[in-house]
């Protein structure tokens, strides 16, 4: 005795926020890298790569969110929604390579200073930061636990912080000349972008790996649900994972007590599933 529901999520409106971010961040690119080697700054090119990434990235997650409008088929039963997560989980592990680039350009020029254009690498630096602040707010103008669209607004939150540091980068060698500050703000971007790739990386692995939703302890749940539920005797085999963040799923044995209809607990349990848990889709099997 099974029983199922089902949740989906409004993919065309987050379709059409990635695109609007991804033609922001691709139209913008190609100025920064042109600023970037006229003036000889690191944080400019840094920048410039790492919204090359960003492009790629939120390409990447609008192909996702096309994809995943795909009904489900015999071969993929829950549908093309588990790409999305995949490609967060790749635009995560991207950071990390930017991340890592930056530093080693940073010490090399640390070690081998480059006569930076302040001027210039300041009013590229202006127009990138108005640029980036467009593409974040497009992004997170409305709460969304999407872990694609989180991903994507991280990526283009890192270049808001290299614009900002390319920024101050310039306004330090304009007024001292003190070339040094180009590399040393572009590795403090690059720290604050490996901790945003590590959180991306983990909450995504987590949901690839079929860990359970955040909150979800199924030791609990089965307590929970023998104490509070009427006629519940025991509730056994609890397993739960996400095909989305969006789409936490479980399954569980159900013992009905003697003298209480099987279809009405069932009924209980599924809605105490989703009222505590989120859990909208659940298999739920009577034994005896």
């Amino acid at each position: 005795m099974h029983d199922h529901a089902h949740g989906h999520s409004h993919v065309p409106k987050k379709e059409r926020t990635i695109a609007i971010a991804a033609a922001l961040t691709g139209g913008f690119m190609l100025a920064e890298l042109v600023g970037g080697i006229l003036s000889g700054s690191l944080a400019l090119l840094a920048d410039a790569g790492h919204m090359l990434t960003d492009f790629a990235s939120l390409m990447l997650a609008w192909f996702a969110f096309r994809i995943a409008r795909r009904p489900a088929d015999w071969k993929r039963t829950y549908g093309y929604d588990r790409f999305s997560v995949l490609a967060a989980f790749v635009n995560g592990l991207t950071l990390f390579a930017i991340a890592l680039w930056i530093v080693i350009e940073a010490v090399r020029r640390l070690a081998q200073p480059v006569e930076v254009l302040g001027g210039l690498m300041l009013w590229v630096a202006l127009a990138g930061l108005v640029v980036n602040i467009v593409s974040f707010w497009v992004l997170t103008r409305e709460d969304s636990d999407n872990l694609n669209i989180r991903a994507a607004a991280l990526h283009v939150a890192g270049d808001l912080l290299g614009s900002v540091a390319a920024i101050v980068a310039s306004l330090v060698i304009l007024w001292t000349g003190w070339m040094p500050i180009d590399p040393i703000l572009s590795v403090l971007v690059a720290v604050i972008i490996l901790r945003s790739a590590l959180k991306v990386v983990r909450e995504s692995g987590h949901i690839l790996l079929e860990g359970a939703p955040g909150g979800f302890d199924r030791r609990e749940v089965a307590e929970a649900l023998t104490r509070d539920v009427p006629g519940v005797a025991e509730v056994s085999h609890v397993h739960a994972w996400q095909v989305t963040q969006e789409r936490p799923m479980a399954t569980l044995d159900l013992s009905v007590s003697d003298g209480h209809d099987a279809e009405t607990v069932k009924q209980a349990v599924r809605d105490r599933l989703r009222e505590d848990y989120g859990v909208d889709h659940a298999t739920i099997e009577v034994v005896r």
